[in-house]
């Protein structure tokens, strides 16, 4: 029985992940095009597009989808896209920024209110958490780039600001003016980045409880699995052994 139970556990979380995979290349794909409409379809002349492609890559998302995305830019096919911001708490009083790229404003907002209310939170009014962040870039390498102290060493030579590294993966946070000619410099020192991009970093953290942070992730996720939302920050940190009881 157990092992049954345990078959149909990774079964339900390979089909979630497939699910989550398509929903990801779908985000991707829509990032990239915005990109490419908002500056050349080239990505050597366009760090925007460049980026988004790279972080595509980053998740085996396929050429040729890479290519329809650019390609629809470049025929003006599709929706317009424009990019939102929400902010509000999550439970516990966690802060939360949610960033979309939407082709209709009152579907997404509809859609993060409603996330926020069933899962113990509420949105607020813009600039109600951002100004507990700071506003960075954001270059991110798994840890197979290298180790702690390679990764901080060609992160100074490039001329990030910090570097947060685990076991699994280093975070560098540059300026926003930085950000590009960092990250092509890094590039040379650790190969092609998984993700470059602009960030909301917390000057705060909150350490939240399990009962808070199984609210909180299911919050999260829901927010994830909606197709107009890119991205999801908050302030919160899950001490390991919670993840762990949370499984």
């Amino acid at each position: 029985m157990a092992g049954h139970s345990k078959f149909k556990n990774i079964m339900h979380r390979k089909g979630a992940q497939d699910k989550k995979r398509s929903a990801m290349f779908s985000k991707l794909s829509r990032e990239i095009t915005v990109a490419a409409k908002m500056g050349m379809p080239d990505p050597d002349m366009n760090p925007r597009l460049r980026a988004a492609i790279n972080a595509a890559k980053a998740q085996s998302m396929p050429k040729d989808n890479i290519q329809r995305a650019v390609d629809k830019a470049s025929k003006g096919d599709g929706e317009n896209y424009e990019e939102v911001r929400y902010e509000g708490y999550g439970p516990g009083g966690v802060a939360i920024i949610v960033e979309a790229l939407t082709d209709n404003r009152n579907r997404t907002a509809t859609n993060v209110r409603t996330a926020f209310a069933k899962n113990g939170g509420n949105l607020g009014a813009s600039g109600a958490v951002s100004h507990g962040f700071e506003r960075l870039g954001l270059i991110e390498y798994p840890g197979t780039a290298g180790d702690e102290d390679k990764v901080l060493e060609a992160a100074i030579e490039a001329g990030a600001e910090d570097v947060e590294s685990d076991e699994d993966s280093h975070q560098i946070w540059v300026s926003i003016e930085n950000l590009h000619p960092v990250a092509r410099e890094l590039e040379k020192a650790l190969g092609e980045a998984e993700g470059v991009k602009l960030a909301w970093r917390p000057s705060l953290k909150a350490t939240v409880d399990a009962d808070t942070a199984a609210t909180l992730l299911k919050l999260i996720d829901t927010l994830d699995d909606d197709d107009d939302v890119q991205t999801v920050w908050g302030n919160y940190e899950i001490p390991d052994e919670v993840m762990e009881k949370l499984g």
